[in-house]
Order: C-alpha cells, then sequence, then structure tokens
C-alpha cells in the first residue's frame, strides 16, 4: 500500500505538490503581517509554525482517500486478504511520509524567515513525533469520513479535538528549544510519546470496524 501511495504521487504529484505551495505561502503571509522583533520570535513562532502544522495535516488527511473513493478502490482494500491493522499500518507510513517530505521542506523556509536556527535535532525530533502523532488520529477518521459528502467538514470538527493534546505539546515543545528550557522539552516530549503509543494501539484495532462501517 506504501508503494502504491508513493507511486502514484510521484505520477500524479497530486498531495504533496499542492499541499507545499500552501504552507509555504502560508508562512510567507505570517512574516509579513506580524513580522515581530527578535526579542518576540520565540514566544510568536511556535504558534504560527504549529498552526501551519496543523492545517497541513487536515489537508493531507483529505486527500488520504480519495483514490479509494474512486472506482471502488476502498471496497477493493477490505477484499485483501490481510489484517486490517496492516492497512492501518500502509496508510499510516505513507501519510507520515508525505507529511515529513513537505515539512523538511517548510522547516527551513520558517527558520529563514523568522530567523531561526535550521539545524537542531530537538526540534526535528518533536515535529516528527508530532507528526507521527496526527497520523495516527487522522488515517482513522479520514477513513470514516471518506464516503460521506461533508467530509471536508467532518474530518477537521473530527480530528482537532482529539489532536489537540499533540498540537499543545507541539507548541509548548518548540518554544522550549527556542528558549533553551531542557526540563520542558523532557515532559512534553514524554506527553507526546505517550499521546503516539496510545493512539497507535488503538487505531490498529479500531480500523477493522471503521472500515466495517
Amino acid at each position: 500500500m506504501v508503494w502504491k501511495d508513493l507511486l502514484l504521487e510521484v505520477r500524479s504529484r497530486e498531495v504533496v505538490i499542492p499541499l507545499l505551495v500552501f504552507v509555504i505561502t502560508l508562512v510567507v503571509l505570517f512574516s509579513f503581517a506580524f513580522d515581530p522583533p527578535p526579542a518576540l520570535v520565540p514566544l510568536l513562532a511556535p504558534g504560527l509554525l504549529w498552526s501551519t502544522i496543523t492545517f497541513l495535516a487536515i489537508l493531507g488527511f483529505l486527500r488520504l482517500f480519495s483514490l479509494e473513493r474512486e472506482q471502488g478502490g476502498l471496497e477493493g482494500l477490505l477484499l485483501c486478504p490481510v489484517p486490517r491493522s496492516l492497512l492501518y499500518g500502509g496508510k499510516l507510513l505513507s501519510s507520515l511520509l508525505f507529511l515529513m517530505g513537505v515539512e523538511v521542506a517548510l522547516l527551513p523556509v520558517f527558520s529563514a524567515l523568522f530567523n531561526l536556527p535550521f539545524l537542531m535535532p530537538r526540534l526535528w525530533l518533536v515535529t516528527f513525533l508530532a507528526t507521527l502523532g496526527f497520523c495516527t488520529v487522522g488515517v482513522v477518521f479520514s477513513a470514516m469520513v471518506a464516503h460521506t459528502r461533508a467530509r471536508e467538514m467532518l474530518l477537521p470538527l473530527l480530528f482537532l479535538p482529539m489532536a489537540l493534546p499533540v498540537v499543545l505539546a507541539g507548541v509548548a515543545t518548540t518554544g522550549a528549544i527556542l528558549k533553551g528550557e531542557g526540563e520542558d522539552t523532557a515532559l512534553w516530549l514524554s506527553l507526546t510519546i505517550a499521546f503516539d503509543t496510545l493512539f497507535l494501539v488503538a487505531g490498529g484495532a479500531l480500523f477493522e470496524f471503521v472500515l466495517g462501517e
């Protein structure tokens, strides 16, 4: 499934390129709209960064099952003689690769516009763990609303309340990293890892019922 999603993306460029253009445009608009002084950048930048990443995740999940909605693709997946948890894992991995691919291009642009250090391993670790948390929740809700007419409205309503702990952890951890506060970073990282573990297990267990509906 991961290879299929990656191959179709390479051929069609229907997910990564539109998402990349959107988030970079959004970051540029943020930089011109706020233009904070250097002293306020560590306070303002985390919220702007994670607002952008959250929008990125929602748009990515809206398109995650777009091909499966066409020509009975989702029904074809259900006929595969494999556990539903493997289908969940495949979609989770492909969505994680798509989002991280866009974030790899987003973070350098964001760092340059807000005059922030780019090569910060802890910031990249936080971004990866939070994106993984987004995917554990987003894949389930994306499959749940795949065949509904109001999926563009339902998905954010379902996704945002569940992903709020990850967003808060991402904002707090990024702020702590920019301020050099190591103790707060460890605390929020532990919360993010716990969230990822919990919803990774729950998502794999519930995905069979979600697809069955």
